[in-house]
């Protein structure tokens, strides 16, 4: 087995990520790299939880501005980030994986339910645990509940996988002058409004210390090298940097 800096990450990948360059939904050959990159960490000892965003087929909060009720347009998000889930499942079991979806929401005929400790066996086991349907309740994006997750299982390290290199000090897709932060904190973050993760994901990691790297999920082997103890993307901490 490789050292390994950090043995249980949760890693949190956009809906998004699953499209490719398809204009929307699931595109096999781009969930099929991504599956690549997990079944790496895998292979070198690492317990990997996952959670996917939904908006590849629906945010829920862009239905609600339309005119669509609240509730009801995140209850469809959720089952979104449920179908993503599914997708990835297939994916890691046809290259030989072992994994489990557990959603937030009772559907006993597609996945199981999410029960902590049940969570906490499945990653001891070499599982790849999926954490499905957000939270259980609107309001809360992934976002949170990838911290949430995180914090529950006890990882070492949350992951915010994203098609940038890090934190910058402005979206480096519209200015060319924005600069990569390597470390800072969650306070600055907060502070700075860096839109990293909304608000309640941040303020959750910062109280229960748990620290997130925020990097490229589209370099292949970056997060593979990360777990190996190579400083890539941006860390952010708690407290004094």
């Amino acid at each position: 087995m490789a050292e390994l800096k950090y043995r249980r990450i949760l890693l949190k990948i956009s809906g998004e990520a699953m499209m490719g360059d398809s204009p929307s939904g699931i595109d096999n050959r781009a969930v099929d790299r991504l599956a690549n990159e997990i079944c790496e960490l895998c292979e070198v000892g690492v317990q990997v939880g996952l959670v996917i965003g939904g908006g590849n087929i629906l945010r829920g909060a862009e239905r609600a501005a339309e005119g669509l009720d609240r509730v009801t347009s995140d209850h469809m998000g959720m089952l979104a980030t449920v179908i993503n889930a599914l997708a990835m499942q297939d994916a890691l079991s046809q290259k030989g994986r072992s994994v489990r979806v557990m959603s937030a929401l009772e559907i006993d005929q597609v996945c199981e339910q999410f029960i902590r400790r049940r969570a906490i066996r499945h990653l001891e086991k070499g599982r790849v645990t999926i954490f499905a349907a957000g939270t259980g309740n609107p309001f809360f994006t992934t976002d949170s509940a990838a911290s949430l997750r995180a914090v529950e299982i006890n990882a070492e390290l949350l992951i915010k996988a994203t098609k940038v290199d890090g934190v910058f000090s402005a979206d480096p897709m519209k200015d060319s002058s924005a600069t990569l932060y390597k470390q800072l904190t969650y306070d600055e973050a907060l502070d700075q409004r860096l839109n990293v993760m909304d608000a309640t994901a941040l303020v959750l990691c910062r109280d229960h210390e748990m620290p997130m790297r925020v990097m490229n999920v589209f370099e292949h082997g970056s997060v593979l090298r990360l777990v190996q103890g190579e400083s890539i993307g941006s860390l952010i901490v708690k407290g004094d940097k």
